[in-house]
């Protein structure tokens, strides 16, 4: 018996010596990915407890930048510098003349850590949901004579995507010269009976990091292009917040996302395609885009500034991050912020309080029930404090809000498909507008204003049980990792 037991000592001792050294290595590992101290901890105690199956986890959805990937992104961008240093001339000479200082630092901000500077609009459209989005979109495509462009995080083949298909293919029957380009997880759906019409009728497709079992080595698979564009002879452009997908048409669902899209024409299209001309590249291996030239065709300036904000993991600036926080701190009279997901950062959450407490009008509209109860918890585990510094919180009760907007002030104004979470801060590949001037700031204040109908006021006095106390409480513990 007594020698059973010293076996079982010290089998129990060199277990633990195992355990040990897994969490030293596995802590060593996460702390050189430089995260902010919250997400590290939380990593490193998430982990801690799933014996050495904790490594797998974290090389496919703990790392937030890849060298090697950036390395061949800068390939691509390389490979289109010399005529984005031709429109950044000119647009910048278009669009700088007498504007105010404070436009000017957030614009030189953006330039500076994306390389995209201050355009001009001609026209900007806010579209309301699927159907006015989608009508616009197939009309554009159906006007095309020269290319149609489109990135798309979710393409799922139901009853809009197969309609946008068969356009598409039949466009590129015509001549026309059509790339699709779609994540390989958010599209997964697509199949080869799918794609094949496609491909030959002649148009070109791609997957973003679609996974396979060559890229089981690469940590690949929580890096994700989030954005969602299509642009028609490099003219028009459109982007924001809807998937080509019937769960974003109220036609086919009446319980369809409620949702805002942007249409654009003029010089700032052409920052859209420099967008999707890098993802493209990257994604489908082409260093070379031929006749580059015909895809940037001159327009005449338009009468409203604006700047196209590109995001992801192969920058380390985490530009969009940054935007917001220098939107919120330089508001002097409004913040009005409607996003889907809202697990702030420590820094936005300390930004949206301090702006409240100093009397700024801040607001937050949400969903009353995103389709991620998980996510939903944690965000009202933020309610209380929120409320308790001024900041107003309402909750949308028709339908699932897919909407990503800012307002401050009545100046300056955010759109795309960015939602305010670290996921979309720091993983996913997302695309913004910031405008400048009162144009697409009414638009959206409109639309807010008449989302705040079909709304619920938080009261500042929730009642909630214990068990759901613990269940946002345990929720916000993983907001870093959401």
């Amino acid at each position: 018996m007594s020698g059973f037991s010293s076996t079982a000592h010290s089998f129990l001792k060199w277990v633990g010596l195992a355990w040990l050294v897994y969490i030293v290595c596995l802590s060593v590992w996460i702390i050189l990915q430089k995260r902010a101290p919250v997400s590290t901890l939380s990593w490193i105690f998430a982990l801690a407890f799933i014996p050495y199956g904790g490594f797998i986890i974290y090389h496919f959805f703990g790392p937030q930048k890849l060298k090697r990937q950036q390395f061949k992104r800068l390939l691509s961008k390389t490979a289109l510098r010399e005529h984005s240093n031709l429109l950044q001339v000119r647009n910048h000479i278009l669009a700088t003349s007498a504007h105010s200082t404070e436009l000017m630092q957030l614009s030189n901000m953006i330039r500076t850590t994306t390389g995209f500077p201050l355009t001009t609009a001609r026209t900007l459209r806010l579209l309301v949901d699927g159907e006015q989005t989608f009508t616009a979109i197939l009309e554009a495509v159906a006007n095309a004579t020269h290319h149609i462009h489109l990135e798309y995080y979710i393409y799922d083949p139901d009853e809009i995507g197969m309609t946008l298909r068969d356009l598409l293919i039949a466009k590129a029957e015509e001549g026309v010269k059509v790339r699709l380009l779609v994540d390989g997880i958010g599209s997964s759906r697509l199949k080869k009976a799918f794609i094949y019409p496609l491909i030959q009728a002649g148009a070109e497709f791609a997957f973003f990091h679609k996974p396979h079992i060559s890229q089981l080595m690469k940590p690949l698979v929580n890096l994700r292009t989030h954005r969602k564009i299509v642009i028609c002879d490099g003219l028009v452009g459109f982007t924001g917040g809807l998937n080509i997908t019937d769960q974003e048409d109220e036609r086919v669902h009446t319980n369809a996302y409620h949702d805002t899209h942007l249409e654009m024409t003029g010089n700032a299209v052409h920052w859209l395609q420099m967008v999707f001309m890098e993802d493209w590249v990257y994604a489908a291996k082409q260093n070379v885009i031929p006749d580059i030239a015909t895809y940037f065709p001159l327009q005449a300036s338009g009468p409203y500034p604006v700047q196209i904000v590109a995001s992801g993991p192969d920058n380390d600036w985490e530009i969009i991050h940054r935007i917001y926080l220098n939107m919120i701190y330089g508001a002097k009279k409004r913040i009005w912020l409607t996003t889907p997901y809202f697990v702030p950062t420590e820094a936005t959450l300390f930004a949206l309080t301090s702006a409240a407490l100093r009397g700024i009008d801040v607001r937050l509209l949400v969903p009353k029930m995103s389709d991620s109860h998980l996510v939903t918890a944690a965000a009202r585990s933020y309610f209380d404090e929120m409320m308790r510094a001024g900041v107003k919180i309402w909750e949308y009760d028709d339908r699932m809000l897919h909407s990503k907007t800012l307002v401050v002030d009545h100046h300056y104004s955010l759109i795309g498909t960015a939602n305010f979470d670290a996921r979309s801060f720091r993983l996913n590949f997302e695309v913004c507008i910031a405008a400048y001037g009162p144009k697409l700031a009414d638009m959206l204040s409109a639309q807010f204003e008449t989302d705040l109908l079909s709304s619920e006021r938080v009261s500042k006095t929730r009642h909630l049980s214990f068990p759901r106390k613990m269940f946002e409480a345990t929720a916000r513990l993983f907001s870093p990792l959401l």
